[in-house]
């Protein structure tokens, strides 16, 4: 096993997986997952809940212990070497879990010494950290009365009070504003270029694009790997959005056609997935609608459309199908 991962990877390598698998009862939360990451990127996994995300990144982390397959993180052997990943590593939750009773402050010093950073160094760190993240002003505040959006600023400091030089982020953002979202994405971008490398999980699609690379994961299995930019101009369809009325009548005719891919409305139109393979999309629509009302109009793909393609359904349908137990 040891050959096997010294094979693979080289001091730019920040994650390797060989076949990781999770299983819970007869459930296959993570399927053979083979990653290669690199070293100061910003990774991403974009998925529907129930996809394996988080179990991945908990199995990454030394949080739960793998059926089979292999992991090397940070050149470390996980499960076996865990405890010493740990010391290199931060980890923030989709949920807050700091202590809403304690201040900013008192927050960052208890974490400080958890870590076993000395008091002179834990007071410049702290201090660097509160003029980083904007929460000076908010040093001596209850962790309980801060904003949605300050409470985010205040997790990432944590995680990185120690200076982590591999940081997993497991759905950041999903309990605060598209302003805030911007910001604290400027704040990973700033860590990316000083050396961090960053795993991050996410269900929004503008996330998805932010991140060096990509894979989207759909029901344990990795569907697709690459750049966002790659992901997106090898999609394999052709996109069209048409503009008109009935729109409703209209897609459900769309999706009797056997190579429509998908159908999905946005606003005033709809978008279809074409299978790559009509060399005319429009004329190949006009062909089987017969409604000149209609107005045809070429797009380029988008991430949501790569998703579509890739796992056969949209994210929203996913998380259905999930909370449903189908």
């Amino acid at each position: 096993m040891n050959n096997i991962i010294n094979k693979n990877i080289n001091h730019n390598t920040a994650i390797y997986t060989k076949g990781l698998t999770k299983t819970f009862g007869e459930l296959i939360a993570v399927n053979k997952l083979d990653l290669n990451i690199q070293k100061g990127s910003i990774y991403g996994f974009l998925g529907p809940n129930g996809c394996g995300k988080s179990t991945t990144i908990r199995m990454l982390c030394g949080l739960l212990t793998p059926n089979s397959g292999i992991a090397n993180v940070m050149g470390f052997n996980i499960p076996k070497q865990a405890e010493d990943l740990k010391k290199t590593v931060g980890y923030m939750t989709q949920k807050f879990s700091l202590y809403n009773e304690l201040s900013v402050i008192e927050n960052l010093n208890f974490m400080g010494k958890i870590f076993g950073i000395n008091k002179h160094d834990l007071k410049k760190r702290v201090n660097t950290l509160l003029g980083r993240y904007s929460l000076y002003s908010q040093r001596n505040q209850r962790v309980d009365s801060m904003s949605g959006g300050q409470k985010q600023r205040l997790a990432l400091a944590t995680s990185v009070l120690h200076k982590p030089s591999l940081l997993f982020l497991d759905e950041p953002t999903s309990a605060v504003d598209p302003e805030n979202r911007r910001d604290f994405w400027e704040k990973l971008f700033d860590l990316s270029e000083s050396g961090t490398t960053i795993l991050v999980s996410t269900h929004y699609m503008d996330e998805a694009e932010r991140c060096h690379e990509l894979a989207i994961l759909d029901r344990g299995l990795l569907k697709a790997e690459g750049t966002p930019i790659d992901l997106m101009n090898n999609i394999g369809a052709n996109i069209v959005e048409i503009k008109g009325s009935h729109l409703r009548l209209l897609k459900n005719r769309l999706l009797t056609l056997p190579t429509i891919k998908a159908v999905a409305q946005q606003g005033i139109r709809l978008r279809v997935l074409i299978d790559e393979g009509i060399t005319k999309p429009i004329e190949y629509i006009q062909e089987n609608i017969h409604d000149e009302s209609l107005e045809y109009n070429m797009a380029h793909p988008s991430l949501e459309d790569v998703f579509v393609t890739v796992t056969g359904s949209t994210i929203e349908k996913s998380i259905d199908l999930q909370e449903k137990g189908e």
